[in-house]
């Protein structure tokens, strides 16, 4: 965590000791710098107070490993890559980008051979439910218990991706789809950077949206060039580790830019570039149903501006999320100001958040990936 002060005339002094006494959430190297980041600090402070008191809510998961990888990892007795190697899934497969030691790993690279859980098939949902969902799933142990998966399965950290694309399509009132779209749904998913070394978990959607074939846009400039417009066709659920279990009867997990016979539930699109850049092309074979942009960070990237009024104009309904209330809080904002009206969707906590939270956020307050969402 850095000073909230830095780069206020003088250099640091140190390590960010001295929080601010009314809201808990930033810290100072000094009184100084305190003193100089007053006139910005002042407008969020009473803001930042309140969204502390709610810590206790963003830390609630029915998970047995709930406290280490809420409070011990935020007050750093424990570390996202200490966690991940207790369950012996560090540094692999589609957990790789899971903790700093992964952050170097481009996004082109992928190998089928590395897609799977690496664990057993009585933790992750490596085959079809047992039965078909009977009712809206509301949290994280509605979940669990549909897919009969214990409550020390790490799965969720994964499983977050799929799970707020279903819960974005509740709040956004697509979840009784209506008769036009009954068979198919189009999703415009913009700004993804670290689903790009975890696609196949998106496979889970098979299972969420029985009956439905998904398209999803995948828009963003993080997209290498040479995976530009690579299609990719999920078939079948991402595998366990055990040799005999069902899944490994199954035909391969992903179809890499091939047509097949066999039209696939869940359909994956890649395009390089701004949504706003990029969107008369895909367009031109249909119209989103949903926009959703995940972590997007609306009021840090100027970008943001042409793709909201694009969104504006073409109407849709668009859910947005991020790491904090506060980012929300000054995304919404933005988007007020951009769109003239009030957001459709407010500012609410995303009941399916990543359940590890954000190492080294520059707030004391915890953050989680997918953390809140709002929308217009």
């Amino acid at each position: 965590m850095e000073c909230a002060g830095k780069g206020r005339g003088t250099r640091c002094l140190g390590p960010p000791r001295r929080r601010c006494d009314r809201c808990g959430a930033v810290a100072y190297c000094s009184a100084s710098h305190q003193i100089l980041h007053w006139s910005d600090h002042k407008e969020e402070c009473k803001r930042l107070e309140q969204q502390m008191k709610r810590t206790d809510v963003l830390n609630d998961f029915p998970f047995t490993f709930s406290q280490e990888a809420t409070l011990e990892v935020h007050e750093k007795r424990e570390t996202s890559c200490s966690f991940l190697s207790k369950r012996g899934i560090h540094q692999v497969g589609m957990w790789l980008h899971e903790c700093s030691c992964g952050a170097s790993v481009p996004s082109s690279y992928c190998s089928r051979s590395k897609d799977g859980w690496h664990l057993s098939s009585i933790l992750c949902p490596c085959n079809e439910p047992g039965s078909p969902i009977s009712r809206q799933l509301n949290s994280w142990k509605d979940y669990y218990e549909w897919r009969c998966i214990p409550l020390h399965s790490p799965v969720a950290l994964l499983l977050h991706w799929p799970l707020t694309i279903y819960h974005a399509t509740q709040v956004a009132g697509l979840g009784s789809l209506t008769h036009e779209m009954r068979d198919k749904l189009y999703i415009h998913y913009l700004g993804p950077e670290k689903e790009l070394l975890q696609l196949s978990v998106f496979a889970e959607l098979c299972a969420l949206f029985p009956g439905v074939h998904l398209h999803i846009e995948l828009v963003g400039p993080a997209i290498p060039q040479n995976r530009d417009g690579e299609r990719i066709n999920l078939c079948n659920y991402s595998h366990c580790f055990e040799t005999d279990c069902i899944c490994k009867s199954a035909s391969e997990t992903i179809s890499w830019g091939v047509q097949t016979s066999r039209t696939s539930k869940v359909t994956l699109q890649l395009r390089k570039g701004f949504y706003h850049d990029r969107y008369r092309d895909i367009a031109k074979d249909f119209c989103p149903h949903l926009v959703i942009a995940p972590n997007a960070g609306v009021a840090a990237y100027s970008s943001w501006l042409p793709t909201i009024e694009l969104i504006r104009d073409i109407n849709v309904p668009a859910v947005f999320t991020d790491y904090c209330e506060e980012a929300c809080q000054l995304g919404a904002h933005c988007i007020s100001t951009v769109t003239g009206h009030p957001l459709r969707f407010p500012i609410q906590l995303n009941p399916f958040r990543q359940p590890l939270v954000v190492e080294n956020s520059a707030l004391f307050l915890p953050c989680y990936s997918n953390c809140f969402l709002f929308g217009i």
